[in-house]
């Protein structure tokens, strides 16, 4: 990942970005559903939520993209109530084990930067990042928060690839010279990927449990193949 990166930022600051011919930079924000694969599938058996953000560059005159992606997902929640403290038994707060799945790629992709249909294929390196943190809380949906401990974390590189569509829903008027906007374009994007992630240790839902007054982990680990479906809004400046 490290030589992945240095040869990003190398090329990136080895021109001048304004002498690249047809600057044109490219933002997107998407939702994913990650459906785990393989044997990440047989330990998580449930679908996670998240969000991810890149931002690439992608000059009109030549069909391809290079930039940096990042996202989070929540593939499981436990809840439940406990008192404060053995010697605050008449104090109760929320107590919340989240396990979450942090991702980050360079990423290259092939695509028309000009059209309004603009299909694409994509290649990603990396590394995913899987950890589960508990929290103690007020009682109440948005209690705030009195304490938090990681109860495991670990990383493993991933590699994949997928593919897409952008569909432009609007284009700034080549005679528009308003300064103050400096988006060109807003485009849907509509994307599938498969990443093939290294052996990581993790928990899941129920993995945390209390045994006469101490707590056991249920360790986990695999592979963390993961398949994302994603759709986002993506915009270009």
């Amino acid at each position: 990942m490290k030589r992945f990166s240095f040869l990003f930022f190398f090329l990136m600051s080895a021109v001048p970005l304004s002498s690249l011919p047809g600057q044109e930079f490219m933002g997107s924000a998407n939702f994913f559903v990650g459906l785990p694969q393989g044997p990440f599938k047989d330990n998580v058996e449930n679908a996670g939520i998240g969000l991810t953000a890149n931002i690439g560059y992608a000059p009109r005159e030549v069909p391809f993209m290079v930039g940096l992606e990042f996202g989070f997902m929540n593939y499981g929640t436990d809840r439940r109530r406990e008192p404060f403290s053995t010697t605050i038994p008449d104090v109760t707060v929320d107590v919340e084990s989240s396990n979450n799945f942090a991702l980050g790629h360079l990423l290259l992709r092939l695509q028309p930067n000009t059209g309004s249909i603009r299909p694409y294929l994509e290649g990603a390196a990396g590394f995913h990042y899987l950890f589960t943190s508990t929290s103690i809380k007020n009682l109440g949906g948005e209690g705030e928060e009195i304490a938090s401990s990681t109860n495991l974390d670990d990383i493993a590189f991933s590699l994949g690839g997928g593919g897409g569509v952008l569909i432009r829903v609007w284009q700034k008027d080549q005679d528009d010279d308003d300064e103050e906007n400096p988006l060109s374009a807003a485009i849907i994007d509509l994307r599938v990927r498969y990443l093939s992630g290294g052996e990581a240790e993790y928990l899941k839902e129920g993995s945390i449990r209390r045994e006469n007054g101490r707590v056991v982990y249920d360790v986990k680990r695999s592979q963390t193949d993961l398949l994302s479906v994603q759709i986002g809004v993506s915009v270009t400046f």
